[in-house]
């Protein structure tokens, strides 16, 4: 039998944004059966809800979500239980578990189990010294269960790091995936922006 897992936050409006960032607004200007079909206008961010990084994210004149790698969307996956973890994760808080050059790694924290009914701006995040041992560790993708991996305001230096060095998902709902190895697809949109929305789903085979 094999199970899926949806770990994507649904877009609609009055959905949970980061600081500043403009809220989605969906709106019908064609309706059945004044017109022949429903369809609707969308606009929100560019890092709404799930959604992945891109360098030019962080700096001009460099390669936005269409160059990240393909292979970097799929494969094996693990996920991190770091629940335990009650504000910053360190690499201390990692170095437990054997990650190997090549691995998709989801940091399941507190961020999932608290919600996303609203903003919460002492969300757990990641350090500098476990974003820098994930990387020279060698992971390819990285996803994170809160709108940002870094401090609100603060901590710059994560997202460079991270952002340089692997293909960053932010904004995954962990909650009701346990600690375990998965096989992760995560499809951001085709458009050449500084991030791209995506929908993420992780599937478990559970024969054997």
């Amino acid at each position: 039998m094999v199970k899926f897992y949806d770990v994507s936050l649904p877009v609609r409006e009055g959905m949970m944004v980061y600081p500043g960032n403009p809220e989605p607004v969906i709106k019908r200007y064609s309706s059945i059966p004044r017109d022949k079909v429903n369809e609707s206008l969308i606009t929100f961010g560019s890092h709404t809800g799930t959604h992945v990084d891109s360098k030019l994210h962080i700096q001009n004149d460099a390669e936005g979500a269409v160059a990240l790698p393909l292979d970097s969307f799929y494969g094996k996956c693990r996920v991190l239980d770091l629940t335990h973890v009650e504000n910053e994760i360190h690499r201390e808080d990692l170095e437990g578990y054997q990650i190997e050059k090549g691995d998709i790694v989801l940091l399941k924290t507190r961020n999932s189990k608290r919600g996303y009914g609203e903003f919460r701006s002492n969300y757990v995040h990641i350090k500098l010294d476990a974003a820098e041992y994930l990387v020279k560790a060698g992971v390819k993708t990285l996803g994170f269960d809160y709108l940002s991996v870094k401090k609100l305001e603060g901590d710059d230096e994560v997202h460079k790091v991270l952002i340089n060095n692997l293909t960053l998902f932010e904004g995954l709902n962990l909650a009701e995936v346990p600690e375990e190895e998965y096989i992760f697809i995560g499809l951001p949109l085709r458009i050449n922006c500084d991030g791209a929305p995506a929908r993420v789903i992780l599937i478990k085979d559970q024969i054997g």
